[in-house]
């Protein structure tokens, strides 16, 4: 019988007893690569010029929809496809070590080991409509399947043709039968399970999550509708990629523009869209002894879709928030964020290039103004298909916070209400050592100046939203500290990093508030060494 999210979940927690049991030796002469390189596939290049979004980073993630008229005047094109992949998904920085060269990501993944890939499905695009910045017709993209190549900034082809309707039939969404263009981001499994073992499918959604965030910030910066798709049915999926989901598996959709941006066709009437033959493209191997984790498939299969059966799961949850908490009675203390015009003016893609994972922190306070700009244009909301309209901010999980370095606000533990700006203290005191002793004992979040923890009740978002709830939810953390890297990478003087953490003492820290939740996701910031 598939293992259940709960159950999963359960079974990857760590504790300072599995920690200090459970390590085991890397073998560095098995690490896979982190890219997946396809062997007699034609390629495309792509543009050979990055247009980098010039809205302000802050700008950019504080609405979960673009400013104004979702439906730009441009159609995409491959300039669009370019900087959508390169800044979610691309190598944007190159430092030598010694005798050998590391590559860095656009967007912050587990171990630096990049297993999450990014598909691009998309209609023809570009073309005779012209680019609004300079006049000249838009570089054409021909309708397909692609994959994106980051070593070589290029699409590898994996079908010709327009499959747009595959994934509107699979997610039963109407923004995806709209969207000149779709992206489908991945993991394959073992680029993690290396190093992390069966806790990969909570990287899973960590490592998306961070990815989606880039994306969206980007597709909102160029003004174009985006959303992230969770429901869809798995099967198809898989097949229109060709991915075999115990090795690779897609994990959500994000539909990029609209159909009044310039898409002629109905993807739902074209050639293929209701099936697909299969495809098997050869690929290099992974590493020399590539091994499979059961319990990875297991949670993956619990979750899983079957087609017809989305829109119910999607329409059927109740209304409103599930697995959070209603708010305390504790002091109350409102943000004070800095308006539009006194902002940091950090372009996106500067902040993008700038970002890291900060490895050591100076015990210096940040101030109490850009942390609450951080937090008020991060947790906003995710546009995301599970939610619903009116829903609030955040629809799955609650956000804590411990704060042990910043001017003007005590130290203690706090809980975030996003909708209304404010801050309630739960516990008066410094808890440096309680922060570092959650995060798997690192001197890292001792050393942080805030702590954040994002926390749900999994027995209510499995109740809800069945198996599937837990990847909303995990997401919903994860994409909301991708906001939170970009905010804080925004401003010059702050540096942040996710860290794991010991799950149950988390939960026992800000008990009784947190009483039946668990951790999905941990983000510190402070002022880097």
């Amino acid at each position: 019988m598939p293992t259940g999210a709960i159950d999963y979940h359960e079974r990857t927690k760590h504790s300072p007893r599995s920690v200090r049991e459970g390590g085991r030796g890397l073998n560095f002469d098995n690490k896979p690569t982190p890219y997946k390189e396809y062997t007699g596939l034609p390629s495309k290049a792509l543009a050979d010029r990055i247009r980098p979004p010039q809205q302000p980073a802050l700008a950019a993630i504080a609405e979960p929809t673009p400013d104004g008229d979702p439906a730009r005047a441009r159609q995409p094109d491959l300039e669009t496809v370019t900087s959508l992949c390169y800044y979610a998904a691309g190598i944007t920085k190159r430092i030598g070590r010694r005798d050998r060269t590391l590559f860095f990501r656009a967007a912050a993944t587990t171990g630096a080991l990049y297993h999450v890939d990014l598909y691009v499905v998309c209609g023809e695009l570009g073309g005779d409509d012209g680019d609004d910045e300079t006049g000249e017709p838009g570089r054409e993209l021909e309708a397909g399947v692609y994959h994106f190549d980051p070593r070589t900034l290029s699409l590898d082809v994996l079908r010709e043709g327009d499959y747009r309707g595959v994934l509107a039939s699979a997610s039963e969404r109407a923004g995806v039968a709209d969207a000149p263009l779709s992206v489908v981001a991945t993991s394959t499994w073992w680029r993690n399970a290396w190093k992390y073992g069966g806790r990969t499918f909570r990287h899973a959604f960590w490592d998306s999550g961070t990815h989606l965030a880039n994306l969206l910030a980007v597709a909102h910066a160029l003004d174009y509708r985006a959303e992230v798709v969770t429901g869809f049915a798995d099967r198809p999926v898989a097949d229109l990629l060709g991915l075999e989901p115990e090795r690779e598996a897609a994990l959500e959709i994000v539909p990029i523009g609209s159909s009044d941006a310039g898409l002629e066709s109905d993807p739902a009437t074209d050639s293929g869209s209701t099936g697909v033959d299969p495809i098997d493209p050869d690929t290099e191997p992974l590493s020399p002894n590539e091994r499979e984790f059961p319990l990875i498939h297991e949670a993956w299969s619990a979750g899983a879709l079957e087609s017809g059966a989305v829109d119910s799961w999607r329409s059927g949850r109740p209304a409103g928030p599930i697995g959070t908490r209603e708010p305390g009675d504790g002091e109350r203390i409102a943000l004070e964020p800095v308006d539009h015009e006194t902002a940091s003016s950090r372009p996106l893609h500067e902040t993008i290039r700038r970002r890291g994972s900060c490895r050591e922190y100076e015990r210096e306070p940040i101030s109490f103004r850009k942390l609450s700009t951080v937090l008020d244009r991060a947790v906003r909301g995710v546009a995301m298909d599970s939610r619903f309209e009116d829903d609030p901010p955040l629809s799955f999980v609650d956000p804590y916070l411990i704060v042990n370095g910043v001017d003007g606000l005590a130290s203690g533990s706090y809980r975030y209400h996003p909708a209304r700006g404010e801050l309630e203290r739960l516990q008066a005191g410094e808890f440096r050592s309680e922060a570092g002793h959650l995060a798997l004992d690192q001197r890292l979040a001792a050393d942080a100046a805030v702590c954040v923890y994002f926390v749900t009740d999994l027995e209510e978002i499995v109740d809800a939203l069945g198996d599937r709830g837990y990847r909303v939810a995990q997401l919903e953390a994860s994409l909301t500290a991708g906001r939170l890297y970009l905010g804080t990478y925004a401003h010059r003087d702050l540096g942040g990093t996710g860290l794991t953490f010991y799950d149950d003492v988390v939960s026992d820290f800000f008990a009784p508030h947190a009483a039946g939740q668990t951790p999905m996701f941990l983000y510190t910031m402070g002022r880097p060494a």
